[in-house]
Protein backbone atom coordinates (compact mmCIF):
# COMPACT_ATOMS: atom_id res chain seq x y z
CA UNK A 1 0.00 0.00 0.00
CA UNK A 2 2.71 2.47 0.94
CA UNK A 3 5.60 3.33 -1.32
CA UNK A 4 8.91 1.87 -0.26
CA UNK A 5 12.24 3.53 -0.75
CA UNK A 6 13.33 3.00 -4.33
CA UNK A 7 9.79 2.59 -5.66
CA UNK A 8 8.90 5.06 -8.38
CA UNK A 9 5.70 6.90 -7.64
CA UNK A 10 4.15 8.33 -10.77
CA UNK A 11 3.65 12.07 -10.54
CA UNK A 12 0.18 13.43 -11.11
CA UNK A 13 0.43 15.78 -14.11
CA UNK A 14 -0.10 19.45 -13.41
CA UNK A 15 -3.02 21.42 -14.73
CA UNK A 16 -2.93 25.02 -15.85
CA UNK A 17 -5.28 25.90 -13.00
CA UNK A 18 -2.85 24.50 -10.40
CA UNK A 19 0.03 26.51 -11.85
CA UNK A 20 -1.96 29.73 -12.03
CA UNK A 21 -3.20 29.25 -8.48
CA UNK A 22 0.23 28.62 -6.96
CA UNK A 23 1.05 31.36 -4.44
CA UNK A 24 4.59 32.41 -3.62
CA UNK A 25 6.10 31.44 -0.27
CA UNK A 26 9.11 32.59 1.73
CA UNK A 27 11.33 30.08 -0.08
CA UNK A 28 11.28 28.83 -3.68
CA UNK A 29 9.35 25.60 -4.23
CA UNK A 30 8.59 23.24 -7.10
CA UNK A 31 5.39 21.95 -8.63
CA UNK A 32 6.27 18.68 -10.38
CA UNK A 33 4.62 17.69 -13.64
CA UNK A 34 6.50 14.44 -14.16
CA UNK A 35 9.35 13.02 -16.24
CA UNK A 36 11.74 15.66 -14.90
CA UNK A 37 9.61 18.73 -15.68
CA UNK A 38 8.63 21.12 -12.91
CA UNK A 39 7.65 24.74 -12.28
CA UNK A 40 9.86 26.66 -9.86
CA UNK A 41 7.79 29.22 -7.95
CA UNK A 42 10.05 31.95 -6.60
CA UNK A 43 9.36 34.17 -3.56
CA UNK A 44 8.76 37.06 -6.00
CA UNK A 45 5.91 35.11 -7.60
CA UNK A 46 7.81 34.35 -10.82
CA UNK A 47 7.15 30.89 -12.22
CA UNK A 48 9.87 29.23 -14.26
CA UNK A 49 9.82 25.94 -16.16
CA UNK A 50 12.79 23.67 -15.48
CA UNK A 51 13.73 20.23 -16.76
CA UNK A 52 15.92 17.97 -14.61
CA UNK A 53 17.80 15.21 -16.43
CA UNK A 54 20.91 13.04 -16.23
CA UNK A 55 23.62 13.15 -18.86
CA UNK A 56 26.77 11.03 -18.68
CA UNK A 57 26.05 10.17 -15.06
CA UNK A 58 25.57 13.76 -13.90
CA UNK A 59 22.36 15.48 -12.95
CA UNK A 60 21.65 18.66 -14.90
CA UNK A 61 18.98 21.34 -14.89
CA UNK A 62 17.72 23.09 -18.02
CA UNK A 63 15.52 26.20 -17.97
CA UNK A 64 12.63 26.02 -20.40
CA UNK A 65 11.11 29.53 -20.04
CA UNK A 66 8.76 31.60 -17.91
CA UNK A 67 5.16 30.74 -17.22
CA UNK A 68 2.67 31.89 -18.71
CA UNK A 69 4.76 32.91 -21.76
CA UNK A 70 5.66 29.22 -22.12
CA UNK A 71 2.43 27.28 -21.68
CA UNK A 72 2.10 23.87 -20.07
CA UNK A 73 1.78 22.19 -23.48
CA UNK A 74 4.87 24.04 -24.79
CA UNK A 75 6.89 23.08 -21.72
CA UNK A 76 5.95 19.43 -22.15
CA UNK A 77 6.90 19.56 -25.83
CA UNK A 78 10.26 21.16 -24.95
CA UNK A 79 10.82 18.48 -22.29
CA UNK A 80 10.12 15.73 -24.82
CA UNK A 81 12.51 17.35 -27.32
CA UNK A 82 15.23 17.50 -24.64
CA UNK A 83 14.61 13.84 -23.70
CA UNK A 84 15.05 12.85 -27.36
CA UNK A 85 18.38 14.70 -27.44
CA UNK A 86 19.55 12.86 -24.31
CA UNK A 87 18.56 9.53 -25.87
CA UNK A 88 20.62 10.32 -28.99
CA UNK A 89 23.67 11.20 -26.89
CA UNK A 90 23.45 15.00 -27.11
CA UNK A 91 23.43 17.23 -24.03
CA UNK A 92 20.35 19.53 -24.31
CA UNK A 93 22.06 22.39 -22.46
CA UNK A 94 25.02 22.33 -24.87
CA UNK A 95 22.64 22.12 -27.84
CA UNK A 96 20.71 25.13 -26.47
CA UNK A 97 23.95 27.16 -26.33
CA UNK A 98 24.93 26.08 -29.86
CA UNK A 99 21.49 27.06 -31.18
CA UNK A 100 21.75 30.44 -29.44
CA UNK A 101 25.17 31.16 -30.95
CA UNK A 102 23.96 30.05 -34.38
CA UNK A 103 20.91 32.35 -34.17
CA UNK A 104 23.11 35.24 -33.06
CA UNK A 105 25.49 34.74 -35.99
CA UNK A 106 22.63 34.51 -38.48
CA UNK A 107 21.05 37.68 -37.07
CA UNK A 108 24.30 39.58 -37.59
CA UNK A 109 24.54 38.71 -41.28
CA UNK A 110 23.79 41.88 -43.22
CA UNK A 111 23.17 42.42 -46.88
CA UNK A 112 26.61 44.04 -47.20
CA UNK A 113 28.35 40.98 -45.74
CA UNK A 114 26.48 38.67 -48.09
CA UNK A 115 27.17 40.92 -51.10
CA UNK A 116 30.88 41.13 -50.21
CA UNK A 117 31.08 37.34 -49.90
CA UNK A 118 29.36 36.94 -53.27
CA UNK A 119 31.74 39.46 -54.87
CA UNK A 120 34.76 37.67 -53.39
CA UNK A 121 33.51 34.39 -54.84
CA UNK A 122 33.24 36.02 -58.29
CA UNK A 123 36.77 37.40 -57.98
CA UNK A 124 38.05 33.93 -57.02
CA UNK A 125 36.44 32.53 -60.16
CA UNK A 126 38.56 34.95 -62.22
CA UNK A 127 35.78 36.92 -63.88
CA UNK A 128 36.57 40.02 -65.92
CA UNK A 129 36.73 43.44 -64.23
CA UNK A 130 33.74 44.64 -66.31
CA UNK A 131 31.65 41.74 -65.04
CA UNK A 132 32.68 42.38 -61.46
CA UNK A 133 31.88 46.08 -61.69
Amino acid sequence: MFAKQGDSIPAIPLSDLQIRGAKQKDKPFRLCDGLGLHVLVKPTGAKLWQFRYRFMGREKLLSRGKYPIVTLADARRRRDDAKRLVETGTDPSVQKKVDSIDAHVKARMTFKEIADEYHDNLVDRGLAFATLR
